[in-house]
């Protein structure tokens, strides 16, 4: 892509007051380290830390606030939950970053962003109980969102994909899984020794993706089992969340840096769960404030 590309207005849609078309940002609003959450309520958390708040703009199940916290610009946003929705946040935060809003057409500079996800999710190992607090290493997406964007061969582990989908007998009606590694630097920073480094699957769902069965059975009823058991290159599988795996894959081909930290409320091996965990995840996005 050249950079006089031009965008048409059906494929970048700007709304009338200059802003990004779902997220309701202007370029102007957007800081280059970005904390992303699922919750719209838990952005007032995150921001509560910081010592300006520069602007607050909700729009749908986006709600963005950026500000400043210790002398560093960063804008926190809500991504609502599931892949689907992270297509249309990283691909509009980039868009805000790196294309010019008014001649439609990529700007000369590349602006790098570095994006956090701090989340929950269910532990799949002995090691993963309520509580722990888990950097995605690697993400594997069960979502398929990455498939439909050239240039995915080239930024996902093949060789863990391989593995991966042999032992797990994977049925291709369920579409490809693709696996991908988080920003390394990103990680180093984030994880300082007091988290745990795991591997994480991103779920196309919350009930049948990862493996819970209510009122319709299951296309495969072994398949967390076969995910507890799975090893790769000294890698296991060690919790399930939503939206990791397509931060990572879309900030791997945009050229940003990304990861994902997540709290464990459930553990599916123990069946266990604590549904009051919003008090205690405070403590999670006090470190991730501090080391973006």
């Amino acid at each position: 892509m050249t950079m006089n590309t031009y965008f048409a207005p059906s494929e970048l849609i700007i709304n009338e007051d200059g802003s990004v078309f779902h997220l309701h940002i202007r370029p102007e609003q957007l800081a280059s380290k970005v904390i992303l959450v699922g919750d719209p309520g838990r952005v007032a958390t995150v921001a509560a830390h910081f010592d300006i708040i520069e602007c607050d703009i909700t729009s749908r199940e986006f709600h963005t606030i950026t500000g400043m916290y210790q002398g560093k610009r960063i804008t926190v946003l809500s991504t609502g939950i599931g892949c689907d929705n992270i297509d249309i946040v990283v691909n509009e935060l980039d868009a805000l970053a790196n294309i010019d809003f008014d001649s439609r057409t990529q700007k000369p500079e590349f602006r790098q962003l570095e994006m956090v996800r701090i989340g929950t999710c269910g532990g799949l190992q002995p090691d993963t109980p309520v509580g722990t607090y888990i950097c995605s290493r690697k993400s594997i997406g069960f979502d398929g969102l990455l498939n439909y964007y050239a240039g995915r061969d080239e930024v996902c582990d093949l060789p863990f994909e391989k593995a991966f989908t042999q032992h797990m007998q994977w049925n291709p009606q369920k579409g490809a899984p693709y696996v991908i590694d988080n920003n390394a630097e990103l990680l180093a920073r984030i994880n300082q020794g007091d988290m745990v480094d795991g591997v994480t699957i991103s779920a196309g769902g919350f009930f049948g993706p990862q493996g819970r069965k209510l009122r319709i059975p299951l296309e495969d009823p072994d398949q967390n089992e076969k995910i507890m058991t799975f090893e790769h290159d000294g890698h296991r599988i060690t919790n399930f969340e939503m939206e990791g795996s397509a931060i990572a894959g879309l900030a791997r081909l945009l050229g940003h840096k990304a990861m994902t930290v997540c709290m464990v409320i459930a553990n599916r091996r123990a069946k266990e769960a604590n549904t009051g965990y919003k008090n205690s995840i405070d403590n999670l996005i006090k470190k991730v404030v501090e080391r973006i």
